[in-house]
């Protein structure tokens, strides 16, 4: 190596310790098959520029050395503050150890490959290259051990990661806490790319939803309450969002529910609508198989408010509602998810009156039994 360029050789040094690093997370995301594929893909091509550099300084390597890792870093750096959709998996994230080690080492190979181009004679002491290389061996080494043990599920602050090796068994429903891993594996009848669709609307709703946390600013969005605070929980349905054809998308949820506290609201819940769906239609039942199970509510009864229909309560045996009210039939399918913890998991529905109707012939798979969770009816 005596006479190359001191620069590339530390660039490409970094570009493999990257590559090596994105094979790692590649095997920590193995529960979004195109995003490790797309990364093994990266880290195969971040690795094969490393090695070609440190035997050829020709100018098309060099700037294809810069090109790869340029990249990288910039996927990276976009996924910070938003989602990549078409890439499932590829979402929002808060920067954790190995990826800004990745990152780092990537802008390090861009920044050795700069000087080569601009600077092709440019020389490093033997001994400071030595020690760079030393160095990036380290970090790429720490970044590695630090990513060991967890397979990571993008999509909020607290890195929701499935812990490896930790076995629950196929129990559904299970317990539900958005400060910890996401699980909601190895359910029976649960394909992987119908769990894979359950993990990102979890992910996305837990990212997004909290932009309507201040429940004094809904309403100059189209918020309304149905007036069931009396039952520990309030909904707040927008007509708008109902009437679009945007479907599981927490920036547009079609109702909002609040855990109440006196004249306190905590944002505890999306309730997602079909519009002008069965509740049997496949676009919601194989949507994530029996992770999620929709319901509709055939029984209860609406009166006139100040600011639109409010629940007068449910049809008695003989199906008959209150006074002043009338009960309109089911309505759209929808379906909970929550960011809040909830024992009976994140799709967990209101139990009893709550629960509405399920289309199913056995055990539903959204309460866990016993359990009171505000009795709304919604």
């Amino acid at each position: 190596m005596s006479g190359r360029n001191g620069f590339l050789l530390l660039g490409g040094i970094s570009s493999v310790g990257a590559g090596a690093v994105h094979f790692l997370a590649a095997g920590m995301h193995t529960e979004h098959a195109t995003l490790a594929r797309l990364m093994v893909v990266l880290a195969a091509t971040q690795c094969a520029v490393g090695l070609t550099v440190l035997l050829s300084d020709r100018k098309i390597v060099v700037s294809a050395l810069a090109a790869v890792n340029a990249f990288a870093v910039a996927v990276w750096a976009f996924t910070r503050f938003a989602d990549i959709p078409w890439v499932t998996g590829l979402t929002a994230e808060a920067p954790a150890v190995a990826d800004t080690v990745c990152a780092a080492l990537g802008a390090l190979a861009v920044l050795g490959a700069a000087v080569a181009l601009v600077r092709p004679g440019a020389t490093l002491p033997p001994m400071r290259s030595g020690f760079a290389a030393a160095a990036v061996g380290v970090l790429a080494l720490a970044a590695m051990l630090n990513g060991v043990g967890h397979v990571h599920s993008h999509g909020d602050s607290d890195d929701h990661a499935h812990a490896a090796g930790e076995d629950h068994g196929d129990s559904w429903p299970r317990a539900f806490d958005p400060g910890k891993p996401i699980d909601i594996s190895g359910v029976p009848g649960v394909t992987a790319e119908q769990e894979q669709r359950a993990t990102a609307l979890i992910q996305n709703t837990l990212a997004k939803l909290p932009a309507f946390a201040d429940v004094t600013t809904i309403g100059a969005l189209g918020f309304r309450s149905i007036g069931d605070a009396a039952t520990g929980y309030e909904h707040w349905i927008n007509t708008g969002y109902i009437r679009d054809d945007s479907f599981l998308d927490p920036t547009r949820p079609e109702s909002l529910v609040y855990r109440v506290d006196g004249q306190n609201r905590t944002l505890v819940s999306a309730m997602y609508m079909a519009k002008g769906k069965k509740i049997d239609d496949p676009a919601l039942t194989d949507y994530a198989g029996p992770l999620m199970q929709w319901h509709v509510h055939d029984n209860l009864c609406w009166k006139a408010g100040d600011n639109g229909p409010q629940v007068a309560g449910v049809t008695d045996e003989q199906g008959n509602c209150p006074p002043n009210s009338i009960n309109p039939g089911a309505g759209n399918p929808m379906v909970h998810v929550w960011i809040a913890p909830h024992e009976c998991g994140p799709f967990a529905a209101l139990e009893g009156h709550g629960a509405g109707q399920a289309a199913t012939d056995g055990r539903r798979t959204d309460t866990c039994g016993g359990h009171d969770h505000g009795g709304g009816h919604k």
